[in-house]
């Protein structure tokens, strides 16, 4: 999948693309047709830069209801000739999700659209579960036939569908169709279910990993043809080495971490690490300075697992450094460093910033840090990134570290918070908007009323429902 392209976060389209509630409120200020098209423009060329944490389906489906929007161009989008050519499930699983969303609001052209996706569109699984959860019984009935048709009747295609089934997300649709009397309908669903818990079965028959009497040298040379294989182990051989290792066996742990192949020095390192080795920082100091990119990558994740004060105490010594170990030691110190770090958590905040951008993944923990250090200075880079961020989860953090650190946040960000694509952002601004402003009022109002909406933003506002705001 291609990165999306962003527009401007000044824009009507750029703030739409980030999931951020003025982007609801600019549209309903704008010209319909604009607004429109603008979210057209989203929902069929998803903006997320990872869809499978961000989200924006209910955000986009809410924006719909009102602007009265109609599904033409999804539909095109979903039944185009290009849903054969490009199969991958980003290209429209935004569109599904938004159409199950609709449907819950009683949308029945929405719910259309999804039972005639699942019968005859490339991502039909998706829209399946879509409809598992909205559609009724003899809806998802009359979708039986279409859905069995895809698997042909032969080992191969019993194969694929006792797969399909086994490792459905949402089992509702197999469970009914398991019900039906005609032997090409219930006694295939039965048959494919009994061959998927079987193949669960052959598979814990069949462990591949380590074994009761292995030794500190066994898992070694198991982590090692796992790298080999691109298969990084270096977690679950640290903590098979954890169970298997004595007082014994340091010293050839240690010479693992120093000299090892990649592979072994991984898992020795995170082995060490987690056992708080007095010895695991200098390692981890002679990985990062090596010439090996891959053991000094799991080096550093090593520390980054370290929550001891010597681990914040070297992480005082290697924040100024510009490597992956510096970030890292920035990283510790947000997350568990005291009031004297807050300056080299701001300074780290800032670099970034001007480095990486507003995007830069290792802002989130310096984010989370500077709430947690409650460093109000840092309040002009926070509404920075919170602006400029493509980055739902980020802007969330954001929103909570302003919380913590800006006096105006409450009349500020937090209105327009309400009505943030993610919930957890929704949540802190129930918490948090001053509910003097008349579209507060009226937003938690209906935010208390939508059944679609999460129980800890609706939590949330029944915390401010009372003294502070009758209904």
């Amino acid at each position: 999948m291609f990165e999306p392209v962003i527009a401007p976060s000044g824009t009507l389209l750029g703030l739409l693309q980030r999931g951020r509630g003025d982007g609801t409120l600019h549209a309903l200020a704008a010209p319909r047709a604009e607004a429109l098209a603008a979210l057209n423009h989203c929902v069929l060329d998803d903006p997320r830069h990872d869809w499978q944490v961000e989200n924006r389906s209910l955000y986009y489906a809410r924006l719909y209801l009102d602007l009265h929007g109609g599904l033409d161009e999804i539909e095109a989008h979903l039944f185009g000739a290009e849903d054969h050519l490009d199969t991958e499930e980003s290209r429209t699983g935004l569109a599904l999700a938004v159409l199950g969303h609709l449907a819950s609001y009683g949308r029945h052209d929405a719910l259309l659209l999804l039972r005639r996706y699942a019968a005859t569109g490339t991502n039909w699984a998706w829209a399946l579960d879509e409809l598992a959860v909205r559609d009724d019984d003899a809806g998802l009935r009359a979708l039986a036939l279409p859905v069995l048709a895809r698997f042909a009747a032969d080992p191969e295609g019993e194969a694929e569908l006792a797969a399909v089934v086994r490792d459905a997300f949402e089992p509702r649709p197999w469970r009914l169709w398991a019900e039906d009397p005609r032997p090409s309908v219930g006694a295939r669903i039965k048959a494919a279910r009994e061959q998927g818990s079987f193949d669960r079965w052959q598979r814990q028959m069949r462990p591949s990993g380590p074994r009761p009497e292995w030794g500190v040298r066994a898992v070694l040379d198991w982590a090692q043809a796992g790298y080999e294989r691109g298969a990084v182990l270096h977690g679950p051989a640290a903590r098979c080495l954890s169970a298997v290792a004595g007082p014994e066996d340091r010293p050839e742990i240690l010479a693992a971490a120093r000299s090892g192949a990649e592979g072994e020095r991984g898992a020795a390192l995170h082995h060490l690490a987690e056992a708080r080795d007095p010895a695991v920082l200098d390692l981890v100091e002679l990985a990062a300075n090596g010439d090996s990119r891959p053991v000094a990558e799991a080096a550093v994740a090593a520390y980054r697992r370290m929550c001891g004060d010597d681990a914040v105490a070297r992480a005082r010594a290697w924040v100024r450094r510009t490597d992956d170990l510096g970030k890292a030691a920035a990283e510790v110190l947000a997350g568990r460093g005291t009031a004297q770090d807050a300056g080299l958590v701001l300074g780290a905040l800032r670099g970034t910033i001007r480095s990486a951008g507003p995007d830069a993944p290792e802002l989130a923990v310096l984010v989370d840090g500077v709430g947690r250090l409650d460093i109000a200075v840092a309040a002009p880079a926070l509404r920075h990134v919170y602006r400029e961020t493509s980055s739902s989860q980020l802007r969330g953090r954001v929103a909570r570290a302003l919380a913590a650190t800006d006096p105006t946040f409450a009349t500020g960000f937090a209105v327009e918070c309400l009505w943030d694509c993610e919930e957890t952002t929704r949540e802190v601004a129930a918490l948090h908007a001053e509910t003097g402003d008349v579209r507060v009022a009226e937003r938690l109002r209906r935010l208390a009323a939508d059944p679609a909406e999460e129980a800890e933003v609706q939590t949330a506002v029944r915390n401010r429902i009372g003294p502070d705001l009758q209904v």
